[in-house]
């Protein structure tokens, strides 16, 4: 029937659309609590690897506040120069002259060999309290104090791009790590 009254009348419903949307809810449920345990697996690993993403850069910071904090905050510390006279396999020797009042002169005081540079070469230097040890002070210094750090950034790039699948923040962790190694090894 057509017209101004009528109701349209549909077609039944075939026979396979109904066996389709009585599916087994057993079935569903089954699968959809393996889905979710999946979900739970995958989060589980994404926050493990967070963890030692984050457990990485504490121990990178860690290993560089010795050294880092005598470079970062010198106010109370000697600060002067240190003329660099013999270098052995892992420190270098000489003499410290005083440039702040605080500051005595010292016959010998030593540096890491990484640092310094050729015999006979002067460096602004801050020395540890209580030691003849001395780290060597202004940007360069700062650089190489945090050089575990930057390390420990491209360590943790490749956990955060691998094993959490956040390329940006890797890619940004890998390029300060790098710029910080980068940068320490040239001003050094």
């Amino acid at each position: 029937m057509t017209g101004p009254g009528a109701t349209a009348q549909y077609p039944a419903m075939p026979s396979s659309a109904k066996a389709a949307s009585s599916k087994n809810p057993r079935r569903s449920r089954t699968r959809r609590a393996g889905e979710s345990a999946y979900g739970l697996l995958l989060l589980g690993g994404r926050a493990l690897m967070g963890l030692l993403a984050v457990l990485l850069l504490v121990a990178g910071a860690w290993a560089s506040w010795p050294a880092a904090q005598h470079v970062m905050f010198p106010q109370s510390r000697e600060h002067g120069t240190m003329t660099v006279v013999r270098c052995g396999e892992e420190h270098c020797t000489g003499p410290f002259a005083p440039a702040s009042d605080n500051a005595t002169r010292r016959g010998k005081v030593s540096i890491e060999r990484s640092v310094a540079a050729d015999e006979g070469a002067e460096l602004p230097v801050v020395v540890k309290p209580g030691t003849t040890a001395v780290v060597r002070s202004g940007f360069p210094g700062l650089l190489h104090a945090w050089v575990p750090l930057g390390g420990a950034l491209l360590l943790a790039s490749v956990v955060v791009a691998g094993g959490m699948r956040m390329r940006r923040t890797a890619w940004g962790l890998a390029g300060a790590g790098a710029l910080l190694l980068t940068g320490a090894f040239l001003l050094l």
